[in-house]
């Protein structure tokens, strides 16, 4: 676990963006972007997005990491707000900030990592209600 700034986090995934059809692409038709998971020892994910995707352009186009926190409203407090927060998994909150020109998502979850892998591969999409997108 690591302290910085104030905020207990602990690495959670990574995410690169890609413009290659990877295998096992999940679908999210909120974000217009594909989702696909690394076979790899580490929680690595892979992005690749529509061209009219509606999320933030840094986003799409810069690699993020993931942190999990024990509060993630006390997280992104006074943060530049890139999306949500909100919860597109049952108990798996999550933002994403923009960190002095660089995406981080901030995570609140008691899910074991593989809880969360399987929830997110067997659920059809991302839940986006209540997320101005």
């Amino acid at each position: 676990m690591t302290s910085y700034k104030s905020a207990e986090s602990r690495f959670h995934h990574m995410g690169i963006p890609t413009t290659q059809v990877m295998p096992g692409e999940r679908y999210s038709a909120a974000f217009k972007m594909y989702t696909s998971d690394s076979p790899g020892q580490f929680r690595i994910q892979f992005h690749r997005f529509e061209e009219d995707s509606p999320l933030h352009p840094i986003i799409q186009k810069l690699p993020h990491v993931a942190f999990q926190v024990d509060n993630l409203l006390t997280a992104i407090a006074n943060k530049k707000i890139l999306l949500g927060p909100y919860e597109p998994i049952a108990g798996y909150k999550v933002a994403i900030i923009d960190d002095a020109g660089v995406p981080v998502e901030l995570i609140q979850t008691d899910l074991t990592a593989e809880a969360l892998w399987r929830k997110s591969s067997s659920q059809e999409d991302l839940d986006t209600s209540g997320l101005s997108i």
